[in-house]
């Protein structure tokens, strides 16, 4: 009798719409599951469409090819005896759910529809597809003829249910369940379901891959079993990057793990379980056992198949394995330089154009994409011919391969310093050192002239000249002045993005980058149109507090000297007039608050959902050492002006590379209103009677200590 099972678990990374693609990375991952001795594979979440289609699921089209990709797959001699279970979107009677299909030897064991959606952060599932509510039941599912034809089955079961093979039991949850308070994978564990497979579409935020790794383990140590985690990877036309971090639990333990951040497309691991370790588990756990005694049973499937094998003696369990979690330097430093890759690949562009100044941002922005170079050359001599071929083909030569980071850094990468009158020495030969230390096509430039034609064109139009407040000028005439720099150093990222390749006899065009970060952007501290306006933006979704600690580690790591200048110097737009040749502006005074202080405003207004007055009550006591309540009390009202006037910013910002709980990107994730009345008269007249309330409350203390 066996007793031990391998099971296989699938890390793709598929692209919304791609049925092509998406099928060959399924049929790969199955042939290599094969090939590693697994009888069950499991993939990832829509793994045949891709997650991020979106609206294209209200389409009839995205059914149609999802069932065209199921008929591949039951024909294809790779599926041939091995239990598989794959992702896809079904509609049953007129319904759309997000599904799990379960297949063996050309026949449909169960489609098990996801229960319960996830709708907070940048989910919207609801609007697609709806929860399957009938629990412990199946329907029968009327099959298209063009599934019939293979399989000679009419109907096969639809709903709540598990397969039971010769051997074991098998339950299905998808993503959220996991997540949700009433897991599926509890009464599923209580009615003897042994292995648990979760297809999954989670996406990465900094300091959060121990969340689902505890969560994967928890869902053994209570119950015990084996749990499957098959997580997509990589950007499949979002501007999330989804997480990877495929994972297999044995009664509380991790025994088997994937990589969190990677170029291959395909990843498989493997697990060998000993089915008896799980049933002396759980029967030592004498409470379990009798809750499980009276749980309600789940319909079973029976499969004529087994998972073991009676001559399974040297097969050898797969031990506990200890997690080591990446830093959030290296997130930094891995996951954006990935989602840049998907990025160029899937555009058809043939690289990137930086502006770079010679600050934190922009320095960060140049980093990754080193990074990016850095993880392309390690891929490329382990022997991953998909990446080299996709290399190849971005930059139209077919017989290239890279010989160092720093050469290709030079091919994918053009940076440019473009100068004002008001641009510092410093500054300039702060980013050509960078560029030289990391290899990139660099050249400066002098915008100047451009600047005093446009200034021009307004005096001949009005018969009036703007002066910066330096000279004479108003606030408004002074900041009209800057945000002329910084929209024509827009329109000039543009125009040499599309023409850099044509002067270095290439064919194509360049993805214009953009360098402003998550705190700048809920700030507003950015001109519309300007610089942060750019096809895709790698660090919009992190503090800057976190790019600097990136920068810091980038330093050792890639060994870049240039770094510690960058770090040491004032964070400055530059667009106004130098003193005698010295900066007189930096972000912090502008701004009117520091990076660390927008990083908690952040933070407050999002993640834990606090208007004006909650905030107030919140940072009153946290920065009570360092602050009156009356200087909180203005230091959250001017964030919340600031924040309401510039909101509007947010409806065009540049798609970024999502990092941080706390983004203000309209686009997807935070849903707030672009127009506010941006005095918040209620609002601020409660947070001034806190205050008086809070001194009143000092000076009566103080009065009665004396």
């Amino acid at each position: 009798m066996g007793r031990k099972v391998v099971v296989a678990v699938c890390t793709l990374n598929q692209w919304a719409l791609d049925f092509d693609g998406n099928l060959n990375r399924i049929l790969q991952s199955i042939q290599e599951a094969k090939e590693m001795g697994a009888l069950y594979r499991t993939g990832p979440e829509l793994e045949v469409t891709g997650y991020s289609c979106e609206d294209h699921f209200h389409e009839s089209d995205t059914f149609l090819h999802s069932w065209q990709v199921l008929v591949e797959l039951l024909k294809s001699p790779t599926c041939k005896d091995i239990l598989v279970d794959v992702g896809m979107p079904v509609r049953h009677r007129n319904v759309s759910y997000n599904c799990r299909v379960a297949f063996l030897n050309k026949k449909i064991l169960l489609i098990r529809p996801k229960m319960l959606l996830c709708e907070d952060g940048n989910y919207r599932e609801s609007r697609w597809f709806s929860c399957w509510t009938k629990e412990r039941q199946v329907e029968d599912y009327y099959l298209p003829r063009m599934i019939t034809a293979i399989t000679d089955q009419t109907t096969v079961p639809i709903g709540d249910a598990v397969l039971s093979t010769k051997d074991t039991c098998i339950g299905f949850e998808i993503c959220e369940e996991l997540w949700n308070p009433q897991s599926r994978h509890i009464p599923m564990s209580l009615d003897g379901v042994e292995i648990i497979a979760n297809g999954s579409g989670s996406y990465m935020e900094l300091r959060k891959a121990y969340v689902t790794v505890d969560l994967v383990k928890s869902a053994t140590f209570k119950s015990g079993g084996a749990y499957l985690f098959s997580n997509l990877r990589g950007c499949d036309g979002q501007r999330i990057y989804f997480n990877g971090c495929s994972c297999v639990a044995v009664n509380g333990h991790i025994v088997s793990r994937g990589l969190q951040f990677a170029l291959p497309d395909v990843e498989v691991i493997t697990a060998t379980i000993d089915l008896e370790d799980i049933r002396s588990y759980r029967a030592s756990i004498r409470s379990r056992s009798h809750v499980a005694a009276s749980n309600p049973p789940f319909p079973r499937i029976p499969v004529d198949f087994a998972l073991s094998d009676d001559d399974d003696i040297y097969l050898t369990i797969s031990p506990p394995i200890d997690w080591k979690y990446l830093t959030p330097e290296e997130e930094i430093e891995l996951g954006p330089a990935c989602w840049l890759w998907d990025y160029l690949r899937r555009s058809g562009q043939g690289g990137f154009f930086l502006p770079l100044s010679g600050g934190v941002d922009s320095a960060s922005t140049a980093c990754i994409v080193f990074s990016m170079c850095t993880l392309i050359c390690e891929t490329i001599h382990k022997g991953e011919s998909q990446v080299l071929y996709d290399l190849r083909k971005i930059l139209c030569q077919s017989d290239y391969t890279p010989s160092d980071p720093m050469e290709l850094c030079n091919r994918l990468l053009v940076t440019c310093y473009m100068a004002s009158e008001n641009s510092s020495s410093e500054t300039k030969q702060r980013a050509l050192q960078l560029a030289s230390e990391i290899g990139s096509y660099h050249f400066p430039i002098t915008i100047d002239a451009a600047v005093s034609a446009v200034i021009g064109i307004f005096t001949t139009a009005t018969g009036l000249v703007p002066k910066f407040r330096s000279k004479g000028g108003c606030p408004r005439q002074n900041l009209a002045l800057q945000n002329i720099q910084a929209r024509l150093r827009m329109v000039l990222s543009y125009l040499f993005a599309q023409l850099m390749l044509w002067v270095r006899g290439r064919p194509g065009g360049l993805l214009v980058l953009g360098s402003s970060n998550v705190d700048e952007a809920l700030r507003g501290y950015m001109t519309k149109y300007d610089c942060s306006s750019a096809d895709v933006n790698p660090i919009g979704g992190i503090s800057k507090t976190d790019l600097k600690a990136f920068l810091g580690y980038a330093k050792n790591r890639f060994f870049l000297p240039s770094i510690n200048e960058i770090l040491q110097a004032p964070p400055t737009a530059e667009l106004e007039p130098l003193a005698d040749g010295q900066i007189t502006q930096t972000d912090e005074q502008d701004m009117g608050m520091t990076y660390s202080e927008l990083s908690e405003f952040g933070k407050l207004r999002k993640t834990y959902h606090c208007g004006p007055y909650s905030m107030f009550h919140k940072l009153v006591h946290t920065w009570g050492n360092k602050c009156t309540p009356q200087e909180v009390a203005e230091k959250v009202k001017h964030f919340f002006r600031c924040y309401a006037i510039n909101r509007h910013k947010m409806t065009v910002l540049t798609p970024s590379y999502h990092a941080e709980s706390y983004s203000p990107d309209d686009n997807r994730f935070d849903h707030r209103p672009f127009l506010y009345r941006v005095h918040w008269n209620w609002q601020f007249k409660v947070i001034d009677e806190a205050v008086r309330v809070t001194w009143l409350l000092l000076y009566t203390r103080h009065w009665r200590g004396h």
